[in-house]
């Protein structure tokens, strides 16, 4: 079995204030994405489901980037304009379908330009922009405000690296 590794974060963990405070990211990326890697590494707890736990945490965690006003590159425009009309669109789905979801889980746009969601951990090998809906990914900060979350992550999407995903994908 080939060890974990977490993924060094892009960033200073002070980098995405206001969105995603320094408390929130050494609760979330420093112990519970840690332990995803340490259990599967140590064999504790359910292979798969530690396996797709970090998998997933390091999709989310390296497509941010400090507050900003990029907008998506070429390929990722085009993708959003094929399926959502514009930015603002798929926005307003990604929102909708994360409201509704019940508990926990991950919303995310897949590679053909759906919006899908993992109600638990799964390795999806389509997500090109991930949106983490477990409590602890926001509930530190936006107390129960999921949807205020939501509609603040925007702003530190790093488009860069979202157009590089889709260039590998699509």
């Amino acid at each position: 079995m080939a060890l974990l590794k977490q993924t060094p974060l892009p960033y200073a963990k002070t980098a995405l204030e206001p969105v995603m405070s320094k408390d929130t990211i050494d609760y979330h990326y420093s112990h519970l994405y840690k332990r995803y890697v340490d259990h599967y590494n140590d064999g504790e707890g359910r292979k798969g489901f530690n396996e797709a736990g970090a998998f997933l945490h390091d999709i989310f965690f390296t497509q941010f980037t400090k507050l900003n006003k990029d907008q998506p590159g070429e390929l990722t425009e085009e993708l959003i304009h094929k399926h959502h009309y514009n930015l603002e669109d798929l926005k307003e789905e990604m929102l909708e379908a994360a409201m509704k979801m019940e508990g926990s889980g991950w919303i995310y746009l897949a590679t053909d330009g759906t919006i899908k969601s993992i109600p638990n951990h799964e390795i999806c090998k389509d997500i090109i922009l991930l949106i983490d809906l477990w409590e602890h990914a926001w509930a530190l900060q936006y107390k129960w405000d999921r949807k205020k979350y939501v509609e603040s992550i925007w702003s530190i999407i790093n488009w860069p690296h979202i157009e590089d995903r889709v260039a590998l994908m699509v």
